[in-house]
């Protein structure tokens, strides 16, 4: 007779069409790019897999019956690109070293710099070391194929001390969230801020108003075909105003707008009734996420309207807890967004390259949380009314 406590046994996937939706899923429960739906869109679109920088390599457990236990979301890299967790000039020092960086392994969601889970775990997988057992499993996997290094992107925090106990180095990092503290409606969000600052937000909506441009939320299956083409446009032209390819296709999007329609969320802005900008965005359990921004137009606050003040005013009607609308912004402070910690997990073969890294990232974290700290007083909340944020 089998135990509660039996480990579990492990496999490595080359693609989520190895495993059962339902199955993964069970695990990811509802984060919207932990989804089988949103990994599988990516190998099926060809954003990931063979021929790109990143190479699926799964890790799954399986209980003696037979049932998914526990999975680990992981990737070869041939680059760090997608990442959001800058390590160039640690790939820099290998290379002057005589050393190779890549490749290396990753567990992340690609191109998604959104904390989540990434030890997805059954309830009673805490109780048989399941979560070990994987961490273990991909230190082998990097060990055996002789990689320089393995990273686990965006953890949570419990996430974070459990592999900074198994020997991992912790980087912190910094983003700017949403928090609702039950706002009735965007009014009542803005009464929290102090006069000068709530005159600034409400400036810049009525310049919107004036413009005559109005905004939609849609989700997946509610576009029309021609306004997911202006939706793409918009979106690619932000890349290629940086002068490099789109990290998604056309062809992901049209999947997940079919298989995962109520998770993702397209602001759309129309002048005249024409669509003019877009601001690309899902939503988790309780959580927005805003992934990408692009527009046709040159309209004063349009940035600031279809990125962030149409997502609060979602999150309040729907009664989401928080919004996280992507990477870096420091002008997200003065517009109600919060500084709040990230964590990534690194582990490196090399001895003396992960000495040299834990020195820099004890250097680095004095550095961010001055710089948190600098920004918390920044908030345009009035006195007693700043919201938590995470450190």
């Amino acid at each position: 007779m089998r135990t509660a406590t039996e480990r579990p046994t492990l496999a490595r996937l080359s693609s989520l069409d190895e495993i059962a939706a339902a199955e993964w899923n069970a695990l990811a429960g509802e984060d919207a790019f932990l989804c089988h739906e949103f990994l599988a869109a990516l190998e099926h679109a060809g954003c990931v897999g063979q021929g790109t920088a990143w190479e699926p390599c799964h890790l799954v457990a399986r209980s003696g019956s037979g049932r998914l236990v526990g999975a680990l979301p992981l990737y070869v890299k041939h680059d760090s690109r997608g990442e959001f967790v800058f390590d160039w000039s640690w790939a820099d020092a290998y290379e002057r070293a005589g050393m190779d960086y890549y490749p290396k392994l990753v567990s992340s969601v690609p191109f998604t710099p959104a904390t989540g889970a990434r030890l997805l775990i059954a309830p009673d997988g805490a109780t048989n070391g399941t979560a070990e057992r994987l961490v273990d499993a991909a230190v082998g996997l990097a060990e055996e194929a002789g990689v320089s290094s393995l990273h686990v992107l965006f953890p949570t925090e419990p996430e974070q001390s459990f592999l900074s106990e198994r020997g991992f180095l912790t980087r912190k990092g910094c983003q700017f969230h949403w928090s609702n503290r039950g706002y009735s409606d965007f009014d009542d969000f803005l009464g929290r801020f102090s006069s000068a600052k709530r005159k600034k937000v409400r400036r810049e909506r009525r310049r919107i108003r004036e413009a005559d441009i109005r905004f939609e939320h849609l989700h997946g299956d509610e576009p029309s075909a021609d306004d997911f083409d202006a939706v793409f446009e918009f979106y690619s032209r932000t890349f290629h105003r940086r002068g490099r390819a789109p990290y998604l296709n056309r062809a992901f999007f049209d999947e997940i707008a079919a298989t995962m329609p109520e998770k993702l969320l397209i602001v759309l802005a129309r002048y005249q009734a024409m669509p003019i900008a877009t601001a690309i965005c899902f939503r988790g359990r309780d959580t927005l996420y805003g992934r990408y921004w692009g527009s046709m137009a040159d309209f004063h606050s349009l940035h600031f309207e279809a990125c962030y003040y149409q997502g609060i005013e979602y999150c309040i009607r729907e009664g989401l807890a928080s919004f996280e609308p992507g990477t870096q912004g420091e002008h997200k402070i003065s517009r109600g967004f919060s500084p709040t910690a990230t964590w990534s997990c690194h582990w490196l073969s090399e001895p003396g390259f992960h000495r040299a890294v834990e020195d820099f990232l004890a250097r680095e974290q004095t550095h961010v949380d001055t710089y948190m700290e600098y920004l918390d007083g920044r908030v345009p909340y009035r006195r007693g009314e700043a919201e938590d944020r995470c450190t």
